[in-house]
């Protein structure tokens, strides 16, 4: 591998129905980074399983994967563009909802369990690591909700209030990718946590 290359995921459901679902919040916000700086359109990539958009952010080549496995078979597409691109683990960048965190925040965690999140799991399992950076979307209840309730929660659309918050929340994401990828990431975590 000549150059040092990202892969930043954006992990969700893929299909009309799952189309702004809590549970496709990293479908959502990879989908902004890729619109607001310059990189290809989405490609199907069938011997991946992914939609896949390159281009460059601060001279830096970046590869965005959005698995078109469902969530908690992430692992095995993001296993296999990581294989083909030849990126390491610690080269993967995961976007994806947080159930135990606020709307309309971000944390930014490395090295960490999955907390249930069927997506993470998956991709542990695959890489039999937990050494990769996740970009944790807020998309906390206001209420605590068991575990069939959670399930159902995380398959909703959003709600004007949180779509609200979530909006405003992409500018700061966009700011903290910028300043990982120009500072590092432990000035990202910094910043936003």
């Amino acid at each position: 591998m000549s150059e040092n290359i990202l892969l930043i995921v954006g992990l969700g459901n893929p299909g009309k129905e799952f189309e702004n679902t809590r549970h496709n919040a990293g479908f959502l916000f990879i989908d902004y980074l890729k619109d607001n700086f310059d990189f290809l359109e989405w490609e199907f990539k069938k011997n991946m399983n992914v939609d896949i958009s390159q281009g460059r952010m601060s001279n830096k080549k970046i590869i965005l994967v959005k698995p078109q496995t469902f969530m908690n078979n992430s692992g095995l597409a993001v296993k296999k563009a990581a294989t083909f691109f030849k990126i390491p683990v610690e080269n993967i960048w995961v976007v994806h909802d947080d159930i135990d965190i606020p709307v309309g925040e971000i944390k930014i965690s490395e090295n960490r369990g999955s907390a249930g999140h069927k997506g993470i799991e998956s991709i542990i399992s695959y890489f039999k690591t937990k050494d990769f950076i996740r970009f944790r979307i807020g998309i906390k209840p206001k209420i605590i909700l068991n575990q069939i309730r959670k399930e159902r929660f995380v398959l909703g659309k959003f709600n004007i209030s949180e779509s609200k918050k979530l909006k405003s929340l992409q500018k700061d994401f966009i700011k903290v990718i910028e300043i990982a990828i120009d500072q590092g990431i432990v000035l990202a975590m910094n910043e936003i946590n």
